[in-house]
């Protein structure tokens, strides 16, 4: 269909077809908060058009935003000077931070003569600077142009590559003929890459670190921009997909971000396999190409050995390709795999190409991680200051910080650290500068008080290490640095120097060979006190080789950084010292999203079932510092007519047996009897499909086994083939599969068995992101309520944590409470919203627990099932009301 305009509130909006009421809504809100720079909490259940909304929404704001700062700048071009910067500002998208004010002799303390003339130098700078930017805009626009509708700068692309190629070819040739006529060169000289250069820290060198510097003729001023983020690549494809069906699919600069294990296109670089080790290897080959750069006149004599054995650097790091490359990204939107074939094609990094494209891209996609971890976003050279975020599928914002910034180290890895870095001492401590030898020493003494306070001795192999005492202990990070007799160290500067040389120090089991480096690595394991595999990573016999012992180091040293009251230590003592472990807990995650709202001109927060909302104001924008009345909320209904859904509280069973699942009583051979004559008569007036929830995978066992001794299961075969959720991933989408053709199978025989009973677990494979539309979901089965391990030492320090932090609303209970019940509730709702996911589809909802009938509960279910629920009391209503509801819709499947 043709795209349209729609006209919402007052502004227009470009769509591909004649969108919903609510999608009219869902944009009119939208443009409004970014209009504003508020944050907005957005709901919109699945199967609404959210990513459109979203899309077409932003976009248009975007486009009006532009269109009212080019007007500006002509205008002020044309006048010469503005009067005054401070009401400019606003139109020209510049930060308050920039803003200028008029400034009055009382209020600066200067002459009035001196006052002027400032401003009116300020007046100037900014003229020459809107000048300045219109001429690079304009010269990129007939870059772009040109790459669109001339096919030359494509032809360069290729001849260029088949240069490369040439020369690739004659060095291999080179290389052959050499090794065929010399002798094997020494492990010593192959060696030299493993000396390290004197490392300064940030604050000695008074500049920033990082090898990654954007190159001046790669770097461009950031334009205003709205950065997507998702929870995964396959939802980041999608949406990008999205933007190319959408009317702005033709005119977006569009670039797609990730990580270097999705974009990378050198084949030596990507059969490393895993991520860090893909990291270490590229950040290795920029490095080396860096000094090579930087090596000055009086360091020639010291270097010279160096440079004659250079180390690799990467082929498709070419400053002129990347430029091409990145031109190439911003004419037409890509998704990432379009990206790496696009790179493959030019012979230039897609993921250097991709990070050079930010500046002048107007829509960024990426990831969570790159965008809520702070180090991560600033090497992507990603830049909030007045930007606008929009976070998508954002139900597990909370979790997801909190996971990115807690780290957990093994007692089997800080000595496999402490082993490989004493011998890389041992062997090239006397050729080392004494700074880097400190630091390794820092280094050393830090791994041994490590395993010291876990109870173990670092002199001894972990596996037989047993400790004397087992269990589990939290501790603040002050008393864990007190304890650890760590509290004299410089962790910022000692972080600084394991993240510039830890892939060197201490590197990876499985690093492929280079040079010496592989010699070296292979001399340290037989030494070496590593823990041999557990049967769980026996059978993941596809895994991607482990990373550096130390990285795990790192990144544990990293969170020891986070202030005393944010955080807490759990010291897990497991038998063995091998076992055991030191892991980092966050508790305040609003201390890693502060920077994003309060740099960002405005913060879409999205997702289809953003119930309750409180965990959202309270644990993320009230701690990040957020004011009241600069939260929006908007949540709209469902798409579907209101008698496509059914959704049921059922209190109690078929023989009258009262539905209480707590912990408790779930187990009892009533209670799973009365589970399964309840599912029989589900499946006896449900066709298709039917997917049935757990709280987990352990009950959903002990279910089933009780169901085979009973014969119920035998009874459920009659009428459903059963299906469960495996606990592999790579088992999952067979299982899928077999599943969607047995139902596809029954709808065309019409037998005896009329389609398929799937068996998942809350939080499971299936829970999140899988659509059972149709007939795959015709009734979702919610047994009990899926409420967190409570005895768990992490939810006790967070509950206890929030009781601390919150205040306590009148007539509200503990805020720790509330969190238990939170986490509970949004396990449910994802997990029920796999069902009804377009404008025709139907489905009943069964929830089953006596508990669901409190009005508490029912208030955190999403409103378009809440305000449409109804609570059975007993079975019979609620067997008649499904059995009715399924006759009414049988015509419609």
């Amino acid at each position: 269909m043709a795209d349209e305009t729609q006209e919402a509130g007052g502004i227009d909006f470009p769509f591909p077809f004649t969108p919903y009421a609510i999608q009219k809504d869902f944009m009119a809100a939208l443009y409004q908060v970014l209009e504003a720079g508020k944050i907005g909490i957005f709901e919109s259940p699945t199967g609404t058009g959210k990513s459109l909304s979203l899309i077409c929404g932003a976009l248009s704001w975007l486009r009006d935003f532009e269109q009212k700062k080019r007007q500006e700048e002509e205008r002020l071009l044309e006048a010469g000077a503005p009067t005054s910067s401070d009401g400019l500002a606003p139109a020209l998208g510049l930060p308050s931070s920039c803003r200028g004010s008029p400034g009055t002799p009382e209020a600066t303390g200067e002459p009035d003569w001196i006052t002027q003339f400032v401003q009116k130098k300020e007046e100037r700078d900014l003229v020459d600077r809107l000048k300045e930017e219109q001429v690079r805009r304009k010269k990129r626009e007939e870059r772009l142009q040109q790459i669109r509708h001339n096919a030359k700068l494509r032809f360069a692309a290729k001849r260029m590559r088949q240069e490369d190629e040439e020369t690739e070819r004659l060095l291999r040739l080179s290389s052959e003929m050499l090794a065929a006529g010399t002798e094997p060169e020494q492990v010593a000289s192959g060696e030299e890459e493993l000396v390290l250069a004197e490392y300064e820290s940030d604050e000695e060198k008074g500049v920033p670190s990082g090898v990654d510097v954007d190159e001046d003729d790669l770097d461009e001023e950031h334009v205003m921009k709205i950065y997507y983020c998702s929870r995964t690549h396959s939802q980041l494809a999608q949406f990008v997909h999205e933007v190319q069906k959408s009317p702005f699919g033709q005119d977006t600069r569009l670039v797609s971000l990730g990580s270097r294990q999705n974009l990378c296109v050198n084949g030596d670089v990507r059969k490393l396999g895993s991520v860090q080790l893909i990291n270490d290897r590229c950040v290795e080959m920029q490095r080396s190409k860096h000094e090579r750069k930087s090596i000055t006149e009086e360091e020639e004599p010291t270097r010279r050995r160096q440079r004659q054995e250079p180390r690799a650097t990467c082929p498709f790091y070419s400053h002129e390709r990347l430029q091409l490359l990145r031109d190439e990204v911003l004419a037409g939107v890509k998704d990432v795999e379009q990206l790496v074939a696009l790179g493959k094609e030019a012979r230039a990094c897609p993921y250097y190409g991709g990070r050079f494209a930010i500046p002048a891209a107007q829509l960024v996609v990426l990831p969570y991680q790159m965008l809520l971890h702070a180090p991560t976003r600033q090497a992507a050279g990603i830049r909030l200051q007045g930007q606008v975020v929009v976070i998508d599928e954002a139900h597990n914002l909370i979790d997801t910080i909190t996971n990115i910034h807690s780290m957990e180290v093994r007692g089997s890895q800080l000595c496999q650290a402490h082993s490989q870095l004493l011998q890389y001492t041992e062997r090239y401590g006397k050729r080392l500068k004494a700074k880097n030898l400190m630091y390794i020493k820092q280094l050393l003494y830090l791994l041994e008080k490590f395993v010291a306070v876990l109870g173990g001795n670092i002199k001894q192999n972990p596996n037989t290490q047993t400790l004397s005492q087992a269990g589990t202990e939290l501790k603040t990070i002050n008393d864990f640095l007190f304890q650890s007799e760590i509290d004299n160290i410089n962790l910022f500067k000692l972080l600084g120097f394991t993240e510039r040389y830890g892939a060197v120090l201490v590197p990876s089991m499985e690093q492929p060979k280079l040079s010496g480096f592989q010699d070296f690595l292979q001399s340290l394991q037989p030494g070496a006190t590593a823990a041999p595999a557990t049967p769980a990573e026996v059978e993941e016999d596809r895994s991607p080789p482990p990373a550096s012992p130390l990285m795990h180091v790192e990144g544990f040293l990293e969170a020891l950084t986070t202030a005393n009251q944010d955080g807490r230590v759990i010291l897990s003592r497991q038998g063995s010292l091998s076992q055991s472990s030191l892991k980092f807990l966050l508790l305040n995650p609003a201390v890693h999203f502060t920077q994003v709202v309060k740099e960002c001109r405005a913060v879409i927060i999205a997702g289809g079932t953003m119930q309750p909302v409180s965990d959202f104001r309270e644990q993320l924008l009230v701690g990040a510092g957020v004011e009241a009345e600069r939260v929006v909320e908007f949540s709209c209904g469902h798409v579907i007519p209101p008698d496509h859904i059914l959704p049921l509280i059922i209190c109690s069973g078929p023989s009258n047996q009262m539905l209480d699942f707590t912990y408790q009583k779930r187990g009892l051979p009533q209670m799973m009897d009365e589970t399964g004559r309840i599912l029989c008569n589900l499946c006896n007036v449900v066709p298709g499909g039917v997917v049935c929830f757990f709280p987990s995978y352990e009950y959903q066992q002990q279910v089933c086994a009780h169901w085979e001794k009973s014969g119920l299961l035998a009874r459920l075969t009659i009428r459903k083939r059963i299906f469960q959720e495996p606990r592999k991933a790579n088992r999952v989408e067979q299982v899928l599969l077999e599943y969607s053709r047995c139902i596809k199978h029954c709808g065309q025989a019409r037998g005896t068995e009329t389609g398929a009973l799937l068996l998942s677990v809350v939080g499971g494979k299936m829970s999140e992101g899988i659509n059972f539309s149709d007939n795959l979901g015709r009734c979702v089965v919610m047994v009990g309520m899926p409420y967190p391990n409570i005895m768990s030492p992490e939810l006790q320090e967070k509950m206890a944590y929030l009781d601390q932090t919150l205040p306590r609303a009148p007539g509200q209970g503990r805020p720790g409470k509330a969190l238990v019940e939170n986490l509970c509730m949004k396990a449910v709702n994802q997990s029920i919203g796999r069902a009804i996911r377009h404008q025709k589809d139907f489905a009943s909802i069964v929830l089953l627990d006596q508990r669901y009938a409190s009005p508490a509960i029912q208030a955190k279910l999403p409103a378009w099932i809440r305000d449409r629920v109804e609570v059975k009391a007993t079975f019979g209503p609620a067997f008649a009301a499904l059995r009715k509801f399924h006759r009414e819709k049988a015509g419609l499947s």
